[in-house]
């Protein structure tokens, strides 16, 4: 008797994660950001008739200046769309993918800001090497954004798409920020290098102290490098760091959560950032 053939394993999926033509964003933060940032198609917004909606009244002013179909609902269809948590705030907003750029058009907007700018500020970007959780790409994504963050870079695997969920999870924050999308990071990286970024990877062993950074690294273009919780890293994707950081524990918890590291790591570099151009004329190492 002929044994069965073998079950053909299914590939891993290969590209950037699929996106859908569009998706619903719920709570009043995003849907408010999405509206401010013009950077979505939008197509109609949903409200609670209830008159319980604290920022009701930018949202409707934003929609209304944008041409946007403003349409009534009831609350239990408002929470259908939320998702899992099923809290939409009152509100949901019609819209398509937030756009994603490759990496050579991002550089190119970046050199023309730079020609255009009067700051010699450092540029930061962020990086995310196994980061897989929306929630945690959402938080980076807020304090990236507010920290300064000219750009969120990801990976086609091993990253999520830009869903509404990540969107709720930044407060909005990443309708703004600029996302990359890119096949190998480690390309990126030496792309990065090419265009003059520092790379610094946040790494628990082997590596000095954020607060111990040469002040002379803060005044260039600066890419941060934070990797999955657990994980850590690649080691072929930290071979590309030209500073490897970590953030000094003195607690009994051995490490933080990612988006908790990376803000610690993009505020430090902010404050020295900004201490150094209070005081010029202090010394350097």
């Amino acid at each position: 008797m002929k044994k069965p053939p073998p079950k053909s394993k299914s590939p891993r999926p290969h590209g950037p994660p699929a996106r859908p033509a569009s998706d619903w964003l719920t709570g009043q933060h995003a849907v408010r950001e999405a509206l401010r940032a013009h950077r979505r198609r939008i197509d109609r917004l949903l409200l609670r008739d209830d008159g319980r909606l604290g920022d009701a009244d930018t949202i409707v002013e934003l929609a209304r200046a944008r041409g946007i179909r403003i349409e009534v609902a009831d609350e239990s269809a408002l929470d259908g769309l939320a998702g899992p948590d099923g809290r939409s705030q009152g509100v949901a907003l019609q819209v398509g993918p937030l756009p994603e750029l490759t990496l050579d058009a991002f550089l190119a907007t970046q050199a023309a800001a730079a020609c255009a700018a009067e700051s010699t500020t450092g540029r930061r970007i962020v990086v995310l090497d196994g980061v897989e959780d929306p929630q945690n790409v959402g938080a980076i994504a807020r304090v990236a954004e507010s920290a300064g963050c000219v750009g969120l870079i990801l990976t086609d695997r091993r990253a999520p798409a830009i869903t509404p969920a990540v969107s709720r999870a930044s407060a909005g924050a990443i309708e703004w920020l600029p996302v990359v999308r890119v096949t190998n990071l480690v390309r990126a990286l030496e792309g990065l290098k090419a265009a003059r970024y520092w790379v610094l990877a946040a790494e628990l062993e082997r590596s000095e102290s954020i607060h111990a950074l040469p002040d002379r690294i803060l005044t260039g273009d600066l890419v941060v490098v934070l990797g999955a919780e657990g994980r850590g890293i690649r080691p072929g994707v930290l071979e590309q760091a030209d500073h490897r950081v970590r953030i000094p524990m003195r607690g009994r918890v051995a490490s933080l959560n990612v988006a908790t590291a990376g803000a610690v790591i993009l505020y430090e570099l902010l404050r020295r950032a900004e201490a150094g151009r209070k005081d010029p004329g202090g010394e350097h190492d």
